[in-house]
C-alpha cells in the first residue's frame, strides 16, 4: 500500500524504514512516524494514494489522540477509585481553538512530532494550519471556559466541562464591499479527530407537555416531545501531567422510533421526520436569533438541553459511585458534586436539579433545596442590562411547565423570608424577586434566580465585583453578605505565551534560568530587575520583529493589504459592540489620517508610522455594530491606497477573528486597545494575553485593566477616559445639554459625513453620538467625552515609541507584571474558596 506525499510522490505506508505499525504510546520520532502511518493506513478517512497535508493532519491528530485516550482512561479509573469531590462546569460556550499544538505541547512531545513529520516529508507548522477551530463559542466567555479547563487539568483537579456540540457555530465572518456577511462555520464538515462519541451515554430530555398531580400530592412532568442527548467527549490534557480531563459536549438526536414510516411512505416526508428535524435544530447554531417566539423557544431549549443532560449525567455518576455501599444519603451529594454556572445561560440547572431530586428521586422540598443550594455556584459576567437574561413567563410555561412551578415556589418562599426576616427590604420586593409580573411583559429574571439559589456568587475582576456588590446586587448583599466574592479572570500561559510565542518564551526561560514560569507565572517578576539589560532588550526586540514579520505575511494573505513590520502595530480585537468602542478607535484613526493629509511631506517624516488592525464579529442582528465593521473597511480602503499617507498609516480589518487568528496577532502586537466605557467591561481577558506577550495597553480604568495597571506599573500603561464613578454624572450632564465636544471629535465626524470614505449612509451610526437623550442617541457610551483624553494618550504612545530603549523596557515590564493573570491562580482560588475540591493527581 502507498500514499502520496505533499509533492505527489509516494510515501510507502509499509516501507521497512517506517512501517505502518501501531505505537499508541510512542515517544521516539521513528515510532511516532510509524504510528502516524498506521493511522493513515488503518484509520482511513480518505481515498487511497493520498498523504497530502490534510490527510497527514488527521493521521497525526489520531496518533496524538492515542496517548490522550490512554491518559484519559487512567485519569477516570483513578478518579473512580479515589472518589473525590468533582467540579462540573456548565457553559453555553467554549472557544477551544486548535487542539494539535496544545496537545503535543502539554504532552511535551512537540519536538518528537516535528521530527517524525519531517521524516514523512511534512512540516508540523504547515499541518497545524489544516485544523479548523472548533466553533463552540463566540468571545471572552467561551475562551475563559477553555482556559479554565486547561488549568483544571494542569492543577490535577477532578473536573468536567459540559457544553453543546454546535454544528455550525456562531458564524464564519466574510468581509465584502457591503461589510460583514455571515456564513455557517464548517468545522464539522468532515469530522473532528479530537472527539470520542460515547454511544452508551444517552439521556432523554423533555420539552412542552404538562404536569400531572398524583393522589399522594406528588407531581410529574409528562407528555410533550422527548429528544435524546448523546455525549461526545473531548480530552483536555494537563501540562506535563498524566491528568486528562473531559469536555463533554451534547448532541441532540431523535430515536428511530420517532421516524414515522407510514407518513414517509405516504409521501409526507417532512412530517415523517419532524422530531428528527426539531432535534437537529437544538445544536445547529450558537445563539440563534431570538426576535421571534420560535427563536426564543429554541434558545431556551438549548439552555435546558445542556442543563438537563448534564445534571442527569452527574446524578447518574453519583449513584454509580454509591452502588455497593451499605448505606448512603442524598445529603452527601454536595460533598461530592460542585456545579458552576458560567453566567446565566445554565440557570435552568437550578429548577432542573430540584425537579430531578423531588420528582425522580422522591425527596421533599426542603431536602432538595438544601442540596441544590449547597451544590450550585454562579459566576456573573456582565452588568449590561441586555445581557442579564429575562425570559418571557409565557414561553417558560409553554416549554417547561414543571420548572415554572418550581421557580414560582422558590420565589414565593423568598418573598415570605423577606417579610419575616428582612422587613427593611419589603418596599424593594418587586425588584428583588425572580418573577417580574408586569402585566405588559411578565418575565423570569434569571440573574435573580441565580443569586437566590447559589451558595456563591462571584464577579470576574475586582472593579466588576465592587459594582455588583454596590449596585446590581446591593440589596442581596445585605441579606447574604458572605455569598459574594471576586475571582479575577486569568488566561493559560501555555496556549497564550509558550505555544503561540515560542521565540519570546525561549528568551524568558533563558533569562530566568528556568521553565517553571509556565506553571508558576509569578516567576515572571524576575524580569523586572533586568528590564534595562541591553542584551535582553536586543533579544526581546528581535523576537518581536520576527512575530511582526509573520503577522504581516498573514495579514497580506487574508486581506491582500501589505503592511510594514517597521511601523507600530496597534491592535484591537474583540467582539464588536458599542460599549467596547471600536468606534472611538476608528474615529481616532480618521482624525490621524486627516491631520497627516494636512502635513507637509517633511513634517510627516517626523510622525510615528502606525498600522491599526481591528477585528471581531458583530452579531448578525446588531445593526450599529455591523456599521462599525463597514466603516473600518471603508476607511482602510481609502487610507491604504493613498500614496501620500500609506507609508505612515494603514487601517486593516482582520476578518473572521477567532482563537487561531489571535495566536498570530497577539505575539506580533506592540500596542493594544482596551478602551471600553468604564464600568461596562466585566473583566476582559484579551488585555491579559496582550500584556503577557509584552504588548503595551492603551485603555480606560475598566474591568481587569485596573488590576493590570496596578501590576505592571501605571507608568507602563497609557491611561485615558472617565472613571466608572464619573459615568452616571457625565450621562446626566449630557441629558442636561452641558456636554462641550472636543473640536477634534467634531472634525472626525464631519470628515465621515463629507463622503471622504464613500457614499454609504453613516448617519444612523453618527446619530448615536449626537443629541442629548433618546433611544440610540445621546452618546450613551461617552465616545465624545473620552475622545480628547484618548487622542492625548495616543500622542504619548507616538512619543514613547520613538524611544526604542524606553519602549522595550516598558514591554518587558508588561510581561514581568503579568504573573497574577494566570488561569492557574484563578482556578486554584475557585477550587479552594468556592468548590472545596482537592488535587487528585494520577500516579
Amino acid at each position: 500500500m502507498a500514499t502520496a506525499n505533499a509533492n505527489g510522490g509516494a510515501v510507502s505506508t509499509g516501507s521497512a524504514k517506517f512501517p505502518a505499525v501501531a505505537h499508541p504510546l510512542a515517544e521516539e520520532p521513528e515510532e511516532i512516524a510509524s504510528n502516524i502511518k498506521y493511522h493513515a493506513a488503518y484509520s482511513p478517512h480518505f481515498s487511497l494514494f493520498k498523504f497530502e497535508p490534510e490527510q497527514a493532519y488527521y493521521a497525526t491528530a489520531e496518533s496524538v489522540r492515542d496517548r490522550l485516550i490512554q491518559q484519559w482512561n487512567e485519569t477516570y479509573l483513578h478518579y473512580h477509585k479515589a472518589d473525590p469531590k468533582q467540579t462540573y462546569y456548565l457553559s453555553m460556550e467554549y472557544l477551544q481553538g486548535r487542539a494539535l499544538t496544545n496537545a503535543i505541547g502539554n504532552l511535551n512531545t512537540q519536538d518528537a512530532y516535528a521530527d517524525a513529520l519531517n521524516k514523512l516529508g511534512h512540516d508540523l507548522e504547515e499541518l497545524v494550519e489544516q485544523e479548523k477551530d472548533a466553533a463552540l463559542g463566540n468571545g471572552g466567555l467561551g475562551r475563559l471556559a477553555s482556559c479554565f479547563l486547561d488549568s483544571m487539568a494542569t492543577l490535577n483537579l477532578p473536573a468536567w466541562g459540559y457544553g453543546l456540540r454546535y454544528r455550525y457555530g456562531l458564524f464564519k465572518q466574510l468581509i465584502t464591499k457591503d461589510g460583514q456577511e455571515e456564513v455557517a462555520e464548517d468545522w464539522l464538515e468532515k469530522f473532528s479527530p479530537w472527539e470520542v462519541v460515547r454511544h452508551d451515554i444517552v439521556f432523554s430530555v423533555r420539552f412542552f407537555g404538562h404536569v400531572e398531580v398524583k393522589p399522594n400530592g406528588s407531581r410529574r412532568w409528562t407528555g410533550g416531545e422527548i429528544v435524546q442527548a448523546l455525549a461526545y467527549d473531548v480530552p483536555i490534557p494537563g501540562y506535563k501531567t498524566k491528568n486528562t480531563n473531559s469536555l463533554r459536549l451534547w448532541e441532540a438526536k431523535a430515536r428511530a422510533d420517532d421516524f414515522d414510516l407510514f407518513q414517509f411512505n405516504d409521501g409526507q416526508y417532512e412530517s415523517a421526520a419532524q422530531l428528527h428535524f426539531r432535534a437537529q435544530q437544538i445544536c445547529a447554531v450558537l445563539y440563534p436569533g431570538d426576535a421571534t417566539e420560535n427563536g426564543k423557544l429554541l434558545r431556551l431549549k438549548q439552555q435546558f438541553f445542556l442543563c438537563s443532560a448534564s445534571l442527569q449525567d452527574i446524578i447518574s455518576r453519583f449513584k454509580e459511585r454509591k452502588q455497593g455501599k451499605d448505606s448512603w444519603e442524598w445529603s452527601e451529594f454536595p460533598s461530592k458534586v460542585a456545579v458552576q454556572l458560567n453566567d446565566t445561560h445554565p440557570t435552568l440547572a437550578i429548577p432542573e436539579l430540584m425537579r430531578l431530586l423531588m420528582d425522580d428521586e422522591g425527596l421533599g422540598w426542603d431536602e432538595a433545596w438544601d442540596i441544590t443550594t449547597r451544590t450550585i455556584a454562579y459566576t456573573n459576567h456582565t452588568v449590561l442590562p441586555e445581557a442579564l437574561e429575562k425570559w418571557s413567563q409565557h414561553v417558560m410555561w409553554k416549554l417547561l411547565p414543571r420548572h415554572m412551578e418550581i421557580i414560582e415556589e422558590i420565589d414565593k418562599r423568598f418573598v415570605a423570608m423577606i417579610h419575616a426576616a428582612q422587613n427593611n427590604l419589603e418596599h424593594k420586593i418587586d425588584s428583588l424577586q425572580i418573577l417580574d409580573n408586569n402585566p405588559q411583559n411578565p418575565v423570569v429574571r434569571m440573574a435573580n434566580l441565580c443569586v437566590l439559589s447559589a451558595h456563591s456568587v462571584n464577579g470576574v475582576a475586582q472593579l466588576h465585583t465592587d459594582i455588583l456588590k454596590a449596585e446590581l446586587f446591593a440589596d442581596y448583599v445585605t441579606i447574604w453578605p458572605t455569598k459574594f466574592q471576586n475571582k479575577t479572570n486569568g488566561i493559560t500561559p501555555r496556549r497564550w505565551l509558550q505555544f503561540c510565542n515560542p521565540d519570546l518564551s525561549n528568551i524568558i526561560t533563558k533569562w530566568l534560568k528556568t521553565e517553571d514560569w509556565v506553571t508558576n507565572l509569578d516567576l515572571l517578576a524576575g524580569l523586572q530587575k533586568i528590564a534595562d539589560n541591553a542584551d535582553l532588550q536586543a533579544e526581546w526586540a528581535s523576537a518581536k520583529m520576527a512575530n511582526k514579520v509573520r503577522l504581516a505575511k498573514y495579514i497580506e494573505q487574508v486581506t491582500g493589504v501589505s503592511i510594514d513590520p517597521n511601523t507600530l502595530f496597534d491592535i484591537q480585537v474583540k467582539r464588536i459592540h458599542e460599549y467596547k468602542r471600536q468606534l472611538l478607535n476608528i474615529l481616532g484613526a480618521i482624525y490621524r489620517y486627516k491631520k497627516l493629509k494636512e502635513l507637509s511631506p517633511e513634517e510627516r517624516k517626523k510622525t510615528t508610522p502606525r498600522t491599526i488592525m481591528i477585528g471581531g464579529k458583530a452579531f448578525a442582528t446588531y445593526t450599529n455594530a455591523k456599521r462599525i465593521v463597514k466603516l473600518v473597511n471603508d476607511v482602510g480602503a481609502v487610507v491604504n491606497t493613498d500614496p501620500e499617507i500609506n507609508s505612515y498609516l494603514k487601517v486593516v480589518f482582520v476578518p473572521n477573528y477567532n482563537v487561531s487568528v489571535a495566536e498570530k496577532l497577539i505575539p506580533g502586537s506592540e500596542l493594544s486597545q482596551h478602551i471600553s466605557t468604564a464600568g461596562m467591561e466585566a473583566s476582559g481577558t484579551s488585555n491579559m494575553k496582550f500584556a503577557l506577550n509584552g504588548c503595551l495597553i492603551i485603555g480606560t480604568l475598566d474591568g481587569a485593566n485596573v488590576e493590570i495597571r496596578e501590576e505592571i506599573g501605571e507608568e507602563n500603561f497609557f491611561l485615558f477616559g472617565a472613571t466608572a464613578d464619573d459615568v452616571p454624572r457625565l450621562r446626566k450632564e449630557r441629558e442636561l445639554g452641558q456636554f462641550k465636544p472636543d473640536p477634534r471629535f467634531e472634525e472626525a465626524k464631519q470628515f465621515i459625513r463629507s463622503g471622504a470614505f464613500g457614499n454609504y449612509d453613516y448617519g444612523p451610526l453618527l446619530d448615536s453620538l449626537e443629541g442629548n437623550s433618546g433611544y440610540g442617541r445621546g452618546d450613551y457610551f461617552l465616545v465624545g467625552h473620552d475622545f480628547s483624553t484618548y487622542m492625548d494618550a495616543q500622542a504619548k504612545v507616538d512619543e514613547a515609541y520613538k524611544d526604542r530603549q524606553l519602549w522595550l523596557k516598558m514591554s518587558i515590564l508588561s510581561t514581568a507584571g503579568s504573573g497574577k493573570f494566570s488561569s492557574d491562580r484563578t482556578i486554584a482560588q475557585y477550587a479552594k474558596e468556592i468548590w472545596n475540591i482537592q488535587e487528585c493527581r494520577v500516579p
